[in-house]
């Protein structure tokens, strides 16, 4: 029975690795079939209509020798060295080809994966995040607090318009209202 992978249209950082029994020949042909593009194989074989092919990586785990699995993942991919650590050995004593897929492969889009024929899931990694530390600042300025604006806020300019125009409406009345008066 195949594992099924649910991803959310919100999923970052996370990358999961399939082991894919091809040999080189048959990779090469997977991935650069004449009548398909190379997402349409790998969306078969993990049973999904979209894929970015920009986001999956099919290699094999030869062309990683002095580095190994591990190494890649922690120095390339970015996963913590501590996540890695428990499974570093059979992750570098594995040998073929590997299918690599980060969480932008899916476009944002909600979806569920389960993998086929040729692929087998070997493991699920995140992305190390930054450390965020939340320390006072250091400089003296950036001690104190800040005030309270005193007094009234500045008027707009749009309600200084508003003033001008009621104030010349009021002239020109009183002026039109003299006019009638006087001409009586």
């Amino acid at each position: 029975m195949s594992e099924t992978f649910h991803i959310k249209a919100t999923e970052r950082g996370v990358i999961r690795i399939f082991m894919a029994n091809l040999t080189t020949e048959q990779a090469e042909s997977f991935t650069e079939s004449p009548d398909e593009d190379t997402a349409a194989a790998i969306n078969r074989a993990l049973d999904v209509t979209y894929i970015d092919s920009d986001f999956v990586e099919l290699f094999a785990l030869g062309n990683l020798e002095g580095v190994g699995l591990a190494g890649y993942l922690t120095d390339g991919l970015g996963v913590a060295a501590e996540d890695v650590k428990p499974n570093a050995s059979r992750l570098n004593a594995m040998s073929g080809q590997v299918l690599i897929v980060l969480s932008q492969a899916f476009g944002g889009f909600e979806t569920t994966i389960t993998p086929t024929a040729p692929l087998k899931w070997i493991g699920t990694y995140t992305e190390e995040s930054a450390n965020v530390k939340f320390e006072p600042l250091p400089s003296e300025g950036a001690k104190g607090t800040a005030e309270a604006p005193t007094g009234r806020p500045p008027k707009s300019d749009a309600r200084v318009g508003g003033m001008i125009a009621m104030y010349a409406l009021i002239a020109m009345f009183a002026f039109v209202g003299l006019l009638i008066w006087v001409a009586r």
